[in-house]
């Protein structure tokens, strides 16, 4: 990515510095080394897998990158304010958030109990929340605007039964993303949600390790294939960058068509 002038490659968030929930695995993995490798100082945020997290890390630091990794559980608001706060420490500001964590039940209406409603709801859909509004605070307080980018799905907006407190989170996230980039636009802070499609993840490994299952999920897919993490990592850069700077209060979908091309898996 990266643009080029007169031959030579200028990064896109040259001196930014940004936070990644959930950056050690899957897409948040790929959204860390993407943004460093465009130039910004990335906080790799890990819950339980510091390993993973130093992995993260090293790929950017072996690119020439720079890069922290912090524990925290993001559905508590008092971790999410100590990234902010240890990331303005080590970096010196706070451009870009990103808040990528996620999980998901996988149940129904009718099997779902408190415990998987509320643990879904505080990563998915509270985590969002706080890191958009400490972002937020802290971007306003440094001046300068700002990008906040959360990683929803296309199940903010297309139903999954059998995955009712996911879709319920992600729901929340389009009108969080709404409402703030609406808000925080006179401060110039963008604010906005990407929406994958199926992407070749640890969350979707059982389906894609079955063949038929694949092939089914393939042939659902417009373009023909699942995404690679990186394919979602390129957009979250561009639309952590000033060239995405008119976009807000708005989803873009990363799907490969598949919201278009079926009625459903």
């Amino acid at each position: 990515m990266g643009i080029f002038l007169k031959g030579e490659r200028i990064m896109m968030l040259a001196n930014k510095v940004a936070i990644v929930t959930g950056g050690d695995s899957g897409i948040g993995h790929a959204i860390s080394v993407g943004l460093a490798s465009e130039g910004a100082a990335v906080t790799i945020n890990y819950h339980r897998d510091q390993a993973a997290a130093e992995e993260t890390l090293r790929h950017i630091q072996q690119a020439g990158g720079k890069g922290q990794v912090l524990q925290a559980d993001v559905s508590s608001p008092a971790d999410i304010q100590r990234l902010v706060d240890q990331t303005v420490q080590a970096f010196g500001r706070l451009d870009v958030m990103v808040n990528n964590a996620g999980m998901e039940t996988r149940t129904s209406l009718l099997d779902t109990t408190e415990r998987q409603f509320d643990l879904v709801i505080g990563v998915d859909l509270k985590s969002a929340f706080f890191g958009t509004q400490m972002a937020a605070r802290q971007m306003i307080k440094q001046g300068g605007g700002g990008h906040i980018i959360n990683i929803s799905s296309v199940h903010e907006d297309w139903p999954m039964p059998g995955n009712i407190a996911y879709c319920c989170a992600k729901g929340g996230v389009r009108m969080l993303t709404r409402t703030a980039g609406v808000e925080l636009g006179p401060q110039g802070i963008t604010v906005v949600n990407v929406g994958p499609g199926a992407v070749d993840t640890p969350i979707d490994a059982k389906t894609l390790a079955d063949p038929a299952q694949k092939a089914k999920l393939d042939a659902a897919i417009p373009i023909g294939h699942v995404a690679e993490p990186a394919e979602i990592a390129n957009l979250v850069a561009w639309l952590a960058s000033d060239q995405a700077r008119y976009g807000t209060a708005t989803t873009y979908f990363i799907d490969g068509g598949i919201m278009q091309g079926s009625v459903g898996l």
